[in-house]
């Protein structure tokens, strides 16, 4: 069977052998040109911001290959978007290459309600901005917390902290207008000190607004109240009322009112 290598010296088999090597080396080596597509290369055209049939047909007739890498949701991309390609448009490359996508998600993900109540309506609205929610209606009820959460909404009903629901949604906020809800008679503080008015007030929840100061006070607490507004009373002699949240401005000089002026505004 192997008299054909036999009957030749060694030596010529060695060099048919060798020969041989040589020619399979260079056939493989003429062969990468037509394996590796070498000397071959296209444009990477760009498909940003197309949806995604379109930017896998655009890529077929160029020549590559399409895998989706990734989808992610962005609230302010069309569902099924390009939002990012690799290798990037315009990049040079070799042909069949493979174009890898990532796409905006068709379905947001879900995502838990956080209890925003008591939280002031920044904080609240950077909250939700975080977990790609979005501030619905704003709406004010009677409550000393101005601006802070007291509700809230979601598709006409409260929503309870740790509902899950999609990305991209809103939450309408219910918040208080910072007056509270039961009034009493605007009280007294002329005659009084600004330091002892302030610390009387407060303890009701009404505030000091404007604050007019005559020239020649040195210590604003210390100070005498002469006149306020709101007064005790109106023109025609009636109590008037006032709510927490609200503010009362003051009058102040050096020296205490006298007791005609402090009368003045007190009595009925």
């Amino acid at each position: 069977m192997f008299k054909f290598i036999t009957h030749r010296p060694l030596w010529i088999n060695v060099i048919i052998g060798v020969l041989m090597a040589i020619g399979i080396f260079a056939l493989f080596l003429l062969s990468l040109n037509w394996l590796t597509d070498h000397g071959k290369y296209a444009t990477v055209p760009s498909v940003a911001g197309k949806n995604y049939e379109e930017a896998k047909s655009i890529l077929k007739k160029a020549g590559f290959d399409v895998e989706v890498q990734d989808s992610i949701y962005v609230d302010t991309i069309s569902p099924l978007k390009v939002i990012k390609q690799i290798p990037e448009a315009d990049e040079v490359v070799k042909s069949n290459r493979t174009v890898y996508l990532i796409i905006r998600r068709a379905v947001p993900p879900l995502v838990e309600v956080p209890n925003l109540i008591g939280y002031s309506y920044r904080n609240a609205e950077m909250v939700l901005k975080s977990l790609d929610l979005r501030v619905g209606d704003t709406t004010f009820k009677p409550d000393f917390a101005k601006n802070s959460i007291l509700e809230q909404w979601h598709n006409g009903a409260v929503i309870i902290p740790g509902t899950k629901i999609r990305k991209g949604s809103s939450i309408s906020l219910v918040l208080g207008d910072g007056v509270g809800k039961t009034d009493f008679a605007v009280p007294v503080i002329t005659g009084m000190t600004f330091g002892e008015a302030k610390e009387m007030l407060e303890s009701a929840g009404v505030g000091i607004g404007a604050i007019v100061i005559d020239a020649n006070i040195t210590d604003t607490a210390s100070a005498w109240i002469y006149r306020q507004s709101p007064e005790r009373f109106d023109e025609e002699k009636r109590i008037q009322r006032i709510r927490s949240g609200q503010l009362i401005d003051v009058w102040l000089q050096a020296d205490k009112p006298v007791a005609d002026s402090v009368k003045k505004n007190t009595e009925l």
